[in-house]
C-alpha cells in the first residue's frame, strides 16, 4: 500500500503535468523570442548597410562619401572600403577593426564578436556589375541580450506563480471533491453487520461521486434484503422444525422406554413417518421460497394446469378428510405470467388450507381480470373472522379454529404463499363471506 493517499498522488500528478506543460511553454517562448530578436538584429544591420549606400558615389571605380548634413550623415558604426582602401571608420577597438577588415574582402555575411557583444555585417558595393568596395556596419547586442534576460526571468517567475496557483487550486478542488468519499469511508467504518438500514444518502446522482454513493446504497439495499431473507429463513426453519422434531423425539423416547407390541411400534412409526414427511415439506417449502425470492424465474404457465397440479398435491389430504375437491375449468385458456412451479407453490398452500378446514367441499375457480389472473378458493368450513384476515398470514400464526384443531400442519402455508405472490406483484388475501371460507390468489397474467 502506498504511503501517500490518492489525493496526494493526484495533486502530485496535476502539479507535475502542469509543470511539464509550463516548462515546454517557457522553453518554446524563450526560443521563439531569441530567434525573433536575432532576426530583428540582422534586419536592422541590413537596413543600415543599405542606407549607407545612399551616401556613396563611384567615380572611376573609386568610392567616395557624399557631403551631407551631420544629422543625415553616415552611421557612427560604419566602415566603408573603396577596394581595399578604408575611407570611413568609426571609433572602435582593435578587435572590431580587424573583424571589419576581414569582412571587407569576403561575401555578404554576419560576424559576432562575443567578447564585446557586437555583431557586424558586410555588404559589397556593386557598380555596373563590378565590386568596387564594401560597407561594414556594426550593432551592439547588449539590448537584445537584456531583453532576453528580462523575458527569461519574467517567464520563470510567471511559471512559478502558475505552479503555485495550480497547486493550491488542485489541493482545494481535490479536497472538496474527495471529502464525500472520506465521509462515506468513515460512515462505513462505523457500521456493523446489524446496521441494515444505514445508507450514505447523498441524494440523487449529480456527479460521479454521488452516482457512486447511489450505486453503493442500491448494493446495500440488495445486501440488506438478502441478509433479511437469510435471517428470516433461519428463524422460520428453527421455529417450524421445532414441533415435528419434538414429536419425533417424544415418540421414539416413549417407544424405547419399554417393550411394546408390534401394533404400538407401528403406530409410533406412523407418527414418526408423518413428522418426517412434515419436516420434508417444511424444508422443501423454505428452500424453494428462498430460491424464488433470491431471483424469481421468469416464465409462463397455463392457469388451469397449475390449479390441477396444486389440487392433485392436496388430493391425499382431501381424501383423508373426506372432502370433495374440484377445479372449475375456464371457458377460454388463461395464461399466467409466472413460472409454473412458482405459481403452484403459491396456490397449493391455499388449497391445502381449505382442505384442512373445509367440511365437505372445496372449490377452485379461475378468471382473468385485465392483467391479473384470479384464483378463488372456497370451502364450506368455519371461515375466517374479520379480525383474523391479516393475522393468519403471519408465519407460525393460525386462526382460532386452527389453534383449536389437532390437525398436523406446517404452519407456513399462507404466510409463504402471500410472500411468494407479492414477490411477483401478486397477492393472497382472505375474504369474509356469509358461510365458509374464501381466499383470493392474484397473479400477473401473461
Amino acid at each position: 500500500m502506498s504511503r501517500f493517499g490518492i489525493r496526494t498522488r493526484l495533486e502530485f500528478v496535476v502539479v507535475a503535468a502542469v509543470a511539464a506543460a509550463v516548462a515546454v511553454l517557457l522553453i518554446g517562448f524563450n526560443l521563439i523570442l531569441a530567434n525573433s530578436l536575432d532576426r530583428s538584429s540582422r534586419d536592422l544591420l541590413r537596413q543600415r548597410a543599405t542606407a549607407q549606400l545612399s551616401f556613396l558615389k563611384s567615380t572611376g571605380g573609386q568610392l567616395s562619401l557624399v557631403d551631407v548634413p551631420d544629422a543625415a550623415g553616415p552611421d557612427a558604426n560604419v566602415w566603408v572600403y573603396s577596394g581595399s582602401r578604408l575611407i570611413e571608420q568609426p571609433r572602435a577597438g582593435a578587435r572590431a577593426r580587424a573583424a571589419a577588415l576581414a569582412l571587407s574582402t569576403g561575401p555578404q555575411r554576419f560576424l559576432d564578436l562575443n567578447d564585446s557583444d557586437t555583431r557586424l555585417f558586410s555588404k559589397p558595393v556593386i557598380v555596373d556589375g563590378r565590386r568596387v568596395g564594401t560597407v561594414v556596419v556594426a550593432s551592439a547586442l547588449a539590448p537584445y541580450e537584456a531583453t532576453r534576460t528580462v523575458a527569461l526571468v519574467g517567464s520563470l517567475v510567471l511559471g512559478g506563480l502558475v505552479l503555485v496557483l495550480v497547486g493550491l487550486a488542485a489541493h482545494w478542488l481535490l479536497a472538496s471533491s474527495l471529502r464525500p468519499v472520506q465521509r462515506m469511508t468513515r460512515q462505513a467504518a462505523t457500521w456493523s453487520e446489524r446496521d441494515l438500514d444505514q445508507r450514505f444518502a447523498l441524494g440523487k446522482p449529480r456527479d460521479e461521486l454521488t452516482e457512486l454513493a447511489a450505486t453503493l446504497d442500491g448494493l446495500l439495499d440488495r445486501l440488506a434484503a438478502s441478509l433479511r431473507r437469510e435471517q428470516r429463513f433461519s428463524a422460520e426453519l428453527s421455529h417450524e422444525l421445532r414441533t415435528p422434531i419434538a414429536r419425533v423425539i417424544a415418540e421414539t423416547e416413549l417407544a424405547l422406554r419399554r417393550d411394546r407390541s408390534p401394533e404400538d411400534y407401528r403406530a409410533a412409526l406412523e407418527v414418526v413417518h408423518r413428522s418426517a414427511e412434515l419436516l420434508s415439506r417444511i424444508v422443501d417449502a423454505l428452500v424453494a421460497a428462498a430460491r424464488i425470492e433470491a431471483g424469481p424465474v421468469k416464465g409462463t404457465a397455463d392457469a388451469y394446469e397449475v390449479a390441477a397440479e396444486a389440487t392433485a398435491a392436496c388430493a391425499g389430504l382431501a381424501a383423508e378428510r373426506d372432502v370433495l375437491l374440484d377445479v372449475e375449468q375456464p371457458a377460454q385458456p388463461v395464461r399466467l405470467g409466472v413460472d409454473p412451479d412458482l405459481a403452484e407453490r403459491i396456490l397449493q398452500p391455499v388449497v391445502e388450507n381449505a382442505c384442512r378446514y373445509g367440511a365437505k367441499h372445496v372449490h377452485v375457480s379461475i378468471e382473468r381480470r385485465d392483467s391479473t389472473v384470479r384464483y378463488a378458493v372456497t370451502d364450506d368450513g368455519p371461515g375466517v373472522d374479520d379480525d383474523e384476515s391479516d393475522r393468519i398470514f403471519e408465519p407460525g400464526v393460525r386462526g382460532r379454529i386452527g389453534e383449536a384443531s389437532a390437525s398436523l400442519g406446517a404452519g407456513l402455508g399462507l404466510a409463504l404463499a402471500r410472500r411468494l405472490a407479492r414477490s411477483v406483484t401478486g397477492d393472497v388475501e382472505a375474504v369474509a363471506v356469509a358461510q365458509g371460507g374464501r381466499f383470493l390468489v392474484r397473479l400477473p397474467a401473461a
